[in-house]
């Protein structure tokens, strides 16, 4: 069975690990390392980054990163709220796959 790893900002360091995932608490300038390594381990078929660490990234290489990886990639919305009129990354995910802008209120 393959493993599932978290990838958060310090702020959320104990939640994910103590569920029995593989959680690493990264500073943003550590994220892209971070899910390379995690990307390169056989055992690992699931990584979820925290929304804030994609953008140290850069969303066109994180894209470029998911496309060429065998598992999956995921990207764990950040737990602030997003400024009224911002794309969030549900919507960008659900506008790549249903070819259209689709608005949502929570």
């Amino acid at each position: 069975m393959r493993r599932i790893t978290f990838i958060t900002p310090h702020d959320a360091k104990h939640g994910f690990s103590l569920s029995g995932t593989v959680q690493h608490s990264v500073a943003p300038h550590e994220a892209e390392a971070k899910v390379r390594q995690a990307m390169a381990d056989p055992d690992c078929g699931v990584v979820i980054i925290d929304e804030r660490l994609v953008s140290a990234i850069g969303y066109e290489k994180f894209q470029e990163m998911e496309k060429r990886w065998f598992g999956v990639l995921l990207v764990l919305p950040a737990p602030a709220k997003i400024a009224e009129g911002e794309e969030d990354y549900a919507q960008r995910l659900i506008h790549r796959v249903i070819g259209y802008h689709v608005r949502l209120t929570v």
